[in-house]
C-alpha cells in the first residue's frame, strides 16, 4: 500500500487499544506513537494503556447517564406542571360554583325573610354583587294602568335618578314585550337601535343583560344591570343567576300585592261596618273568603316546597322527612320495619336526547301517575330527572318490599303514548332494608342506589336487594379508586401493541397501542375493568395523557416503515388546545408525527364539531393521521365523514364477526367499503380472528386488518 504523507510522518512504533463498553461494544480506541528509534512500547506499556482506557470509558458512560437522567426529570417536571394547572383550573371553577350556589341559598332565604320589598330587593342587590359586575343595577315594573314605568331600586354610577316615564321602546320595554331575557354588547344594542326597535334612554351601555319579571305568566318588570365599561362583560351564567333572582323578586311582589289587597279589602270593611250595621254579615263571609284563599297559597305554598312540580310527587325533603320518620319509630319498636326502594327509567335519557326535554317532561309525568298507582298506599317520591324512590313502612313482612318493586317493573310494561308517539321504558329497582347501622336517611338512599345499579348491571327491568356482597363491591370500588390514583403516580399503566396488516401478504403496517394497568395484585387489567372508575372520579384525562406519552416514547423502537395508532376519548378532544398538547408530546418523544396516527370514535367528532374540524386539519398539517374506530355502530353519516379530515376509518368487530357465518350477509361491510372509497379513506377491519374472516374481507376490497388471528396485544418488549 503507497503511504499517504497527509496522515502524518511514519512512526517508529505505535501502540492502541480499544475503549469497550457494554455488550463488547466498540466506543473508540486510545493511541500513543513514536518517533524515536531508541523508544520502544512494550507489553507492560500495553496493559497500563488497557487500564486507562477503562477509566476514560467508565468517565464518558457516567457523564452521558447523568445527561439522560437530566432529561428524564426535566420531562417529568413538564408533565407534572402541566397536571398542576388543569387542577388549579379545575379548583377555581369548584369554588365558583361553591359561591353561586351560597349565593341562590341566600337570595331565597331573604325572599322569605325580608320585611320588605326595600329591604328585599337592597339584599339581593348586595348579593348578587359578590357574583357579578352590579355596580348598575335596577328594577323596573309597569304601572296599573300599564301606560308607565316606575323605578322602586335603582343603583346606577352615572344616572343616581331614574324616574318614572311613560312607557317607549326601550331597552326595558323591548324585554318585556318579548317576555324574553337579552344580554346585549355595544354592536347588539346599537344594531336594536340602529333597526328601530328600541331607543337609547339615559348613557350609553357597553353591555346590558336585562332579565323579565314574570307574575301569573304575565310579564309586569325588567331586572337588569349594566356596564359602562368594555372591560366588565356579562356571560350566559350571569343571565341564569339573574334569571333566578327574578323569579324570586317576582314572587315577591305577588306577595305584595296579595296585601296590598288584603289591606284594601280591610279599609273597606271597617268603611261598611261604620256606615252600615246590616252589611257586617256579608263583610264578615268576604274576609273570610280572604282568609281561605291566603290559607289556600299558603298550603300551596307549603305543598310546592315538599312536592316535585312537574309530576306533583313528594320530593327528595318530604322523603327524608318520612324516612326520618320511619328510622326514629324502627330504633323504638323493632317489629316496625320498613325498606326504601331506590328506581331510574332505562334508558331515559335517550327519549330526551332523541325527541327533546319537552316530550321527555310528558313521559316523565305518566310514568310518575303509574309508579304511584303500582306503589299505593305507600309514598312514591321523585328525586330528580328520572330517579323516583318508594318508601315501604310500617312493613310486617319483608316480602312486602319486593311485591311493590314487582308491580313497579310491572307497571311500565306497557307504552306510554306522549304527542301520538309511543314510547317503551322499563324501570330498575335497587331495595334497602332498615337495618340499626343506618344512622341518617342519606345512607338508605345511597344503598338502594348501590343495589339499583346492579339490577342494571343484570340487564334492567329488574329488583336487587342491597347485601353485604353489594357493601364490599362498594368498598372493592372504594379501593379501585385508590389504586388507580396511585398507579398514575407509580406509572402502573402500559401500552401493548397489537399490530396491523396488510391481508394479502401479512405485511406489518402499524399498531395499535392499546391501554392495560399492570395492578400489583391483580395482575394485568383491561380497560372494562377500571376506566369506568376512573371516568367518576376524573382522573381519565390523566390516564389518556400518560398513555399516550408511553406509547409514543416505546414506538421509536418499532420499525421505520411502521406507525402507531393511539386512541383519543371524547373528552380529551374536548380540550381547545388539545392539538398543541398533543404535538408537544409526540415531539418530546422524539418519534416523528407522521408515524402517529390518533383513532377517534363517532360521537367524539359530533360534539362540538367545528372545534373539532380546526383541531384534527392542525394535526394533519402537522402530519398525524387520523383514524376513525368502531365505524357503523353510531352515526355512520356521510356528511362527517366528508367534513371531517379522516383518513382511515375502522370497520367494527361486531360485522367482521358475522362474514364467516353461514347465511350471513356482507352487505353493511360492503357499503362502508363502498363508501370509503368513493371518499378516498382506507379501510381497516377490526377483530379478525380466522383465515375465513380474512379472505372474506379482501373479497370485499378491504386490503388492511387486524386481530387476534395475526397477534395479540403485547409489550414492546415481547413483540416478534
Amino acid at each position: 500500500i503507497p503511504r499517504d504523507d497527509s496522515l502524518g510522518p511514519e512512526s517508529e512504533d505505535w501502540l492502541g487499544v480499544p475503549m469497550i463498553g457494554a455488550a463488547a461494544a466498540i466506543r473508540g480506541a486510545i493511541v500513543v506513537q513514536s518517533y524515536l528509534p531508541d523508544t520502544r512500547y512494550s507489553e507492560e506499556d500495553r496493559a497500563i494503556l488497557i487500564y486507562v482506557a477503562q477509566h476514560i470509558l467508565t468517565a464518558l458512560e457516567r457523564k452521558q447517564a447523568k445527561t439522560d437522567l437530566e432529561i428524564r426529570v426535566g420531562e417529568r417536571t413538564r408533565e407534572l406542571a402541566d397536571a398542576l394547572v388543569d387542577l388549579q383550573q379545575e379548583v377555581i371553577e369548584r369554588q365558583r360554583n361553591e359561591r353561586l350556589q351560597r349565593a341562590l341559598f341566600r337570595i331565597a332565604e331573604c325572599a322569605a325573610a325580608a320585611d320588605s320589598m326595600s329591604d328585599f330587593y337592597a339584599n339581593v342587590h348586595a348579593i348578587v354583587g359578590d357574583l357579578l359586575n352590579a355596580r348598575n343595577f335596577y328594577i323596573a315594573l309597569v304601572t296599573e294602568d300599564g301606560k308607565e314605568l316606575e323605578f322602586p331600586y335603582s343603583v346606577d354610577e352615572i344616572n343616581p335618578l331614574r324616574p318614572r316615564r311613560p312607557l317607549a321602546n326601550g331597552m326595558t320595554e323591548y324585554v318585556i314585550g318579548t317576555g324574553r331575557a337579552l344580554l346585549a354588547d355595544r354592536t347588539r344594542i346599537d344594531e336594536l337601535v340602529g333597526s328601530g326597535d328600541v331607543q337609547r334612554f339615559g348613557t350609553r351601555a357597553s353591555f346590558w343583560l336585562g332579565v323579565p319579571l314574570i307574575c301569573s305568566e304575565k310579564t309586569v318588570g325588567v331586572l337588569a344591570v349594566q356596564s359602562y365599561t368594555a372591560d366588565s362583560p356579562f356571560s350566559e351564567r350571569d343571565q341564569e343567576l339573574l334569571t333566578f333572582v327574578a323569579y324570586h323578586i317576582a314572587n315577591g311582589l305577588e306577595r305584595k300585592r296579595a296585601q296590598n289587597a288584603l289591606v284594601h279589602d280591610n279599609v273597606e270593611l271597617e268603611a261598611r261596618v261604620n256606615a252600615r250595621t246590616r252589611e257586617l254579615a256579608l263583610a264578615n263571609r268576604d274576609l273570610t273568603e280572604q282568609i281561605k284563599e291566603r290559607e289556600r297559597i299558603e298550603a300551596r305554598l307549603t305543598h310546592e316546597a315538599f312536592h316535585d312540580t312537574l309530576t306533583g310527587l313528594p320530593n327528595r325533603a318530604l322523603l327524608l322527612q318520612r324516612l326520618g320518620t320511619a328510622m326514629q319509630r324502627f330504633r323504638q319498636y323493632p317489629e316496625q320495619g320498613y325498606a326504601v326502594l331506590f328506581l331510574d327509567l332505562d334508558r331515559f335519557k335517550v327519549v330526551n336526547d332523541s325527541v327533546g326535554h319537552l316530550v321527555g317532561d310528558e313521559m316523565l309525568k305518566q310514568a310518575a301517575l303509574r309508579l304511584a298507582s303500582a306503589s299505593a298506599p305507600f309514598m312514591v317520591a321523585r328525586l330528580g330527572g328520572d330517579e323516583f324512590a318508594v318508601l315501604v313502612d310500617s312493613l310486617p313482612n319483608p316480602a312486602v318490599a319486593t311485591r311493590v318493586a314487582q308491580r313497579l317493573i310491572d307497571a311500565l310494561n306497557d307504552p306510554i303514548r306522549v304527542a301520538n308517539k309511543e314510547m317503551f321504558t322499563s324501570a330498575s329497582v335497587g331495595i334497602a332494608y332498615a337495618d340499626v347501622q343506618y344512622t341518617r336517611a342519606e345512607e338508605l338512599l345511597r344503598d338502594a342506589d348501590t343495589a339499583m345499579y346492579r339490577a342494571k348491571a343484570r340487564g334492567r327491568q329488574c329488583y336487587e336487594i342491597f347485601d353485604e356482597n353489594l357493601r364490599a363491591e362498594a368498598m372493592r370500588a372504594l379501593d379501585l379508586e385508590n389504586d388507580l390514583r396511585h398507579a398514575l403516580v407509580r406509572r402502573e399503566f402500559e401500552p401493548h401493541f397489537q399490530s396491523i396488516v396488510s391481508l394479502t401478504d401479512g405485511e406489518i403496517l402499524g399498531y395499535e397501542a392499546l391501554l392495560r394497568w399492570n395492578h400489583p395484585k391483580h395482575g394485568l387489567l383491561l380497560p372494562a375493568d377500571f376506566l369506568g372508575v376512573a371516568e367518576e372520579i376524573g382522573c381519565i384525562e390523566q390516564i389518556d395523557w400518560q398513555m399516550f406519552a408511553l406509547a409514543c416514547e416505546q414506538a421509536r423502537n418499532l420499525p421505520d416503515s411502521t406507525y402507531v395508532s393511539i386512541n383519543v376519548s371524547a373528552r380529551r378532544l374536548r380540550v381547545p388546545n388539545f392539538d398543541e398538547i398533543a404535538l408537544r408530546t409526540i415531539e418530546a418523544s422524539g418519534l416523528p408525527p407522521r408515524r402517529v396516527r390518533l383513532e377517534v370514535t363517532e360521537g367524539a367528532l359530533l360534539d362540538q364539531p367545528e372545534q373539532m374540524r380546526s383541531i384534527l386539519l392542525r394535526l394533519r398539517m402537522a402530519g398525524v393521521l387520523v383514524q376513525l374506530d368502531d365505524f357503523g355502530t353510531g352515526y355512520s353519516s356521510l356528511s362527517y365523514l366528508h367534513r371531517f379530515p379522516i383518513h382511515s376509518l375502522k370497520i367494527d368487530r361486531s360485522f367482521i364477526a358475522d362474514l364467516a357465518e353461514p347465511g350471513s350477509s356482507p352487505a353493511v361491510v360492503k357499503a362502508i367499503i363502498a363508501l370509503a372509497e368513493s371518499l378516498d379513506v382506507e379501510v381497516i377491519g377490526e377483530g379478525i380472528e380466522t383465515p375465513q374472516q380474512r379472505d372474506a374481507l379482501i373479497e370485499l376490497g378491504c386490503a388492511i386488518g387486524q386481530g387476534f388471528y395475526y397477534s395479540r396485544p403485547a409489550l414492546i418488549a415481547n413483540l416478534a
